[in-house]
Order: structure tokens, then C-alpha cells, then sequence
């Protein structure tokens, strides 16, 4: 069976998965890092899973279980995590568009990380309408189930793999920046992306060096959000 043969909805799952796969090499060696912190951090291989399982928002469980190692105060721990997240407020108007009126849709949006947005705000207006929510659902279930399953080795392996190969905690660090330049790189060489781009990229850093990362995940992406909506794209000119 070929996806010229199958079913608009069906072709739209095989899609998905097939588009999906590259994500992969980024997320499982960060959820196994993620599995690896937890437990150092004093949480259960379970308590591990459970969270990136319900919460599912990287950044978010790397910040939420240094908190909670040090003892910080339930309040903080929460609030920090909303205002990381902050930036999924931006996405909505880019994917909107491309979205039928399903209502399974809001029930998807668990399954909406950066990655899976970046992938879908490409994806989405290439597809016939019947087959984008089969197109997301079987992207971004890969895209969980794969955090998820890191997650678990890192947690019940992670100290084997770090003694047996110390060259893994060093790489795993650099595995989600690199997928997000691979994601990001088509779009260098529209000048109202780049420029949105760059002023995020820069936003980041600036509040990266006065030791403001957190809140710096956040702000950056609404920088670059309201500078893509304030550069009007160039019309086509007429001969």
C-alpha cells in the first residue's frame, strides 16, 4: 500500500509519522538527560515519567525540578512555568489559519512543543484540509511518546550510560539547539523571518549574560512574534 492509494486521513497519519521521525534525534537524547536530572534531583523514575508525561514542555521540567531540588516554594515553581510557556500564546495566530473547525483540535494542543510547531507552521498550508488533523495528531504523538520513552531510560539507565559513555552528557546538551536551527534554517533567507529571528536570537542572549534565561525563553519569542507581525511582507510588483 502506497500513499497515493490510501485514504486522504490515513495518508495524512503516514505523513505525519514520516515528517515527524527526523524530531527524534533531538528529543530522545534531551528527555534522557531529563530522566537523568530528575532522579539526581530526587525524583522517582515514575515521579519522572508522570511529568514529562502530564507537563510536557521541556524547558519547563528542566527549571521545574531544579526548583524543586532546592526546595523552592510551590507558588514559584508554578509561576516559573507559565511564564516560560508564555510563548505558546504566539502560536495560535501563526497555526489558526490551517486549522478546520475540529473539535479535536484543542484536545491535540498538549502535543503543541516548539518543534511540532515550527514543523506544522510549514507543513499545515501544504496539506489538503482533510488530512491536517491526522497530519498533527500522528506528529505529535511521535514527538510525545518519544520524550516520554527518553525520559524512562534516562531515568532507569542514565547513571550506566554516563559512566559507560561520558561523551553522552556532554553531547546531549547541544541535541534541541541544533534541531531547532535545522527547523529554523529554510527561513533565513526570507528577510521578514531573518529579521524576526535575529532579534530573538539576540533578546535571548542579552538576557542570558545578565542572568535571566528563564524569563529571556519567553520575552524573546514575544519580541520576535511582534517584529514578524510589524514588518509588512513585500507585495509582488506588477510589470
Amino acid at each position: 500500500m502506497t500513499l497515493s492509494t490510501t485514504s486522504p486521513h490515513n495518508r495524512g497519519w503516514l505523513l505525519g509519522l514520516r515528517d515527524a521521525i527526523p524530531l527524534l534525534s533531538g528529543y530522545i537524547p534531551v528527555a534522557i538527560s531529563f530522566g537523568l536530572i530528575a532522579i539526581q534531583s530526587g525524583f522517582t523514575p515514575l515521579q519522572a515519567v508522570l511529568i514529562s508525561l502530564l507537563v510536557y514542555a521541556g524547558a519547563s521540567q528542566f527549571m521545574f525540578v531544579g526548583l524543586a531540588a532546592t526546595g523552592a516554594p510551590l507558588w514559584l515553581v508554578v509561576s516559573m512555568s507559565l511564564l516560560i510557556n508564555l510563548r505558546h500564546l504566539v502560536y495560535a495566530p501563526g497555526l489558526a489559519p490551517s486549522l478546520n473547525n475540529s473539535r479535536w483540535w484543542p484536545w491535540m494542543m498538549h502535543g503543541l512543543t516548539d518543534q511540532i510547531f515550527a514543523l506544522a507552521l510549514n507543513r499545515l498550508p501544504q496539506l489538503e484540509p482533510g488530512q491536517r488533523l491526522s497530519w498533527y495528531s500522528s506528529a505529535a504523538m511521535l514527538a510525545w511518546g518519544s520524550w516520554v520513552v527518553g525520559t524512562a531510560v534516562g531515568a532507569l539507565t542514565g547513571d550506566w550510560l554516563m559512566s559507560r559513555w561520558p561523551l553522552v552528557g556532554q553531547v546531549t546538551p547541544f541535541a534541541l539547539p541544533a534541531l531547532f536551527l535545522v527547523l529554523l534554517a529554510p527561513y533565513a533567507t526570507n528577510p521578514r523571518w531573518a529579521i524576526s529571528l535575529s532579534l530573538a536570537i539576540l533578546t535571548a542572549l542579552m538576557m542570558a549574560l545578565y542572568g535571566l534565561s528563564n524569563i529571556g525563553i519567553p520575552l524573546a519569542a514575544i519580541c520576535g512574534a511582534l517584529c514578524f507581525q510589524l514588518i509588512k511582507p513585500r507585495r509582488p510588483q506588477h510589470v
